[in-house]
Parts: C-alpha cells; sequence; structure tokens
C-alpha cells in the first residue's frame, strides 16, 4: 500500500549549485556514473517512482571545509566523534551562494511546469498535489544568508521562503546549532542571540515556519518561549534510541506535541543507528523504533517525514527516493494502519502547514 510522500527535508539545491552546466541532466533525466548506477538520491524521474508528491527544498551555504572530506566520513564511522565546525560564516558571504540556489529551485518549476510547482501556501501544496505536480517549498537551513537588521527577510518571503532554520550546526549570527558529536546530548552550548530573538518575532509576524532540527536546547528553548507558532524540527530523530547531539530529547518531544507542532523522521544513518555510525547496512528495525517512540511522545499527529536526501547517508533498505513505497511497507508490516502511514506520509505535513502558514 502506497501513499504520496511529503518529505520535511532535502539538500537536492546543494547539487545544481555545484554542478550549474549539467542542471538539466540532474534535474530532468536523473545523474548516472560510469557503470550506469544512479547518483544521488533525487532526480524527477526518480521522485515520480518514489510517489514523491512534495517538500521543502533546503538553501544550504556549504563550509569552506568539505564535511563529506574521507577524514569526515572516517571520523563518523568509528564512534566516538567530535567533529570540530567551521567559523561563521558572514551574510556577504552566504547571499550570493544562497541566491544561486533559490535561483534553481524557480528554475525547477520553469523547466517542468507540468511536474512541478513551487508552493508558499498548503492550500497550494494539496492542489498540486491533486493535479500531479510535485510541489516544491523553499527553505532556508541556516540563515547565514541575512543579516541581523532583517532587511532582507521580506525580500527572500517575496521569493517564497516559508521555512527556515536559524542555525545549522556552525554558529550564525541569529545563535548557535549542535555540533557533530556521538555520544551527546543537545544542550552543547548558548541559544540565539539577540538577533535570533528578533528573527523569531519576525518569523512569526510573517508566518514563516522555524526549524529547529540543528538548534541547541538553549536555542530551542529561547523559540520556545518566544514563539506563539507550532514547534517543528524538519529533519531530526530520537535522543532516547541514538545518542546523537541532533536528535530530541523526551522533554523537547513533550514541548513539541504540547505546542501541536511535527517531527520529521531523518534517514541518515548516523542519527538512526545506536552506534551512531553512518554505515547503510541496516534492517527497518530502528527505524520503527525512532517511528514508535516519536508517535508515543508526539501522538498520532505529530510525526513526519524529513529524508535528508542527499545530504546524508541512508540506510539500504531506502537507498534513494524511489525506497520510499519500501519504508511505507515496513511501517504497515510493523503493525501501523493504513490510516497511520498516511498521516505519517503527508497528512501530518499539510495539517501542521495549514497551522503554521494559516492557508
Amino acid at each position: 500500500m502506497n501513499f504520496p510522500v511529503f518529505d520535511g527535508h532535502n539538500d537536492f539545491l546543494l547539487r545544481l549549485h555545484n554542478a550549474p552546466d549539467r542542471r538539466e541532466e540532474l534535474w530532468l533525466k536523473g545523474e548516472v556514473d560510469a557503470t550506469g548506477k544512479a547518483v544521488g538520491h533525487l532526480d524527477l524521474p526518480r521522485m515520480r517512482k518514489g510517489g514523491f508528491a512534495g517538500g521543502f527544498f533546503a538553501i544550504y551555504i556549504p563550509s569552506p571545509v568539505a564535511h563529506d572530506s574521507a577524514d569526515y566520513q572516517a571520523m563518523m564511522n568509528a564512534p566516538p566523534y567530535d567533529v570540530p565546525l567551521p567559523e561563521l560564516i558572514d551574510a556577504n558571504g552566504a547571499q550570493p551562494v544562497a541566491m544561486s540556489m533559490a535561483a534553481h529551485l524557480h528554475w525547477m518549476a520553469r523547466a517542468a511546469p507540468d511536474d512541478f510547482s513551487l508552493c508558499t501556501t498548503a492550500t497550494q501544496i494539496r492542489a498540486a498535489m491533486t493535479e500531479g505536480r510535485i510541489a516544491g517549498v523553499m527553505h532556508m537551513e541556516g540563515a547565514e544568508a541575512i543579516n541581523p537588521s532583517l532587511d532582507e527577510l521580506p525580500l527572500w518571503h517575496a521569493m517564497g521562503l516559508r521555512s527556515i532554520g536559524p542555525v545549522w550546526s556552525r554558529p550564525t549570527v541569529f545563535g548557535h546549532g549542535v555540533p557533530f558529536r556521538f555520544p551527546g546530548t543537545p544542550d552543547t552550548g548558548p541559544g540565539l542571540t539577540d538577533a535570533g530573538k528578533a528573527l523569531v518575532r519576525a518569523c512569526d509576524e510573517m508566518r514563516i515556519m522555524l526549524d529547529l532540527s540543528h538548534m541547541t536546547e538553549a536555542g530551542f528553548n529561547d523559540v520556545a518561549r518566544i514563539s506563539s507558532a507550532p514547534l517543528v524540527a524538519t529533519h531530526s530523530n530520537a535522543h532516547a534510541v541514538s545518542q546523537s547531539t541532533r536528535n530530541l530529547t523526551d522533554r523537547q518531544l513533550a514541548m513539541i506535541a504540547e505546542s501541536g507542532g511535527l517531527v520529521g523522521l531523518n534517514f541518515a544513518t548516523s542519527f538512526l543507528r545506536e552506534d551512531g555510525r553512518q554505515s547503510p547496512v541496516m534492517g527497518w528495525d530502528l527505524v520503527m523504533r525512532h517511528l514508535d517512540h516519536l508517535l508515543t511522545h508526539l501522538g498520532e499527529d505529530g510525526v513526519g517525514l524529513g529524508s535528508d536526501f542527499d545530504g546524508a547517508t541512508i540506510p539500504e533498505g531506502i537507498g534513494d527516493v524511489t525506497g520510499l513505497p519500501a519504508l511505507l511497507q515496513a511501517m504497515i508490516q510493523h503493525g501501523f494502519g493504513a490510516e497511520l502511514v498516511e498521516k505519517i506520509a503527508h497528512r501530518n505535513w499539510l495539517a501542521l502547514l495549514h497551522r503554521v502558514w494559516g492557508a
């Protein structure tokens, strides 16, 4: 039994940014290696095949030192680890990259108007899904492209920005993110700066969703104290199952539930596995343990999917976007009813976005 999937997070725009001369191939046809094997997790044909109905497309500013280097991979595959993160990137350095990715997202809709729509309301997402188009939402993972004055925020909103994480794991002028550390807790450092608190208030006023996935526990607490909107972590897992700094404690889950918020299950193996390793060799048991835990603490209306496609190592049972039906089938076999699987697949996200955006 398959349902359309609305996904909380992917990094496909970074692939287009890194290969702009091949973006038509990457988007419309799909990239293959010398053996003919598909590269990456997403492209239009595979989205269609996997039932990918829409999701948040992240604008992310890569670090000066690549975090997919051999040294980084080796560290993440030999816990315990504590990956050093680069320093803050200012708006002058971030804005050209962010603008490039936003332009690629707009181009995706122009290049395939019958297959893809850039959406700014939940009503538009529902219409796109009904009409057979993939619904894309612009998200910013780390607010480096915005100055502390917030002068750029209305411009980004006009371009379609409807979701923003004030931080990725490195610090910004708005706050601090959790490092990639295992084992560890989200309580790793300071929370929001004064500029970050102003950003939260501005996002509430403009009804831009705030994403808490990479934020320290102190920053999470600051957002919960300031914001009147539901608390959302687009791509995070349960700390009780995997002791990663990127995962959410039961106290945080209780706060999200109380706010009427949502958590999108992250497919990244290093946040799923009990040992914190990145190895894709794993079964469905840990995926289901995270889902069971999230459902216990958030309820059936508070859990969705947040794949991290094209930004993480994914379990071999999923592999890429074409593995979404296998994941949904694993939920059914685990004992989830069809109604619950449909909620996790897309209904909970759409209901949440109506609550946050109001339309």
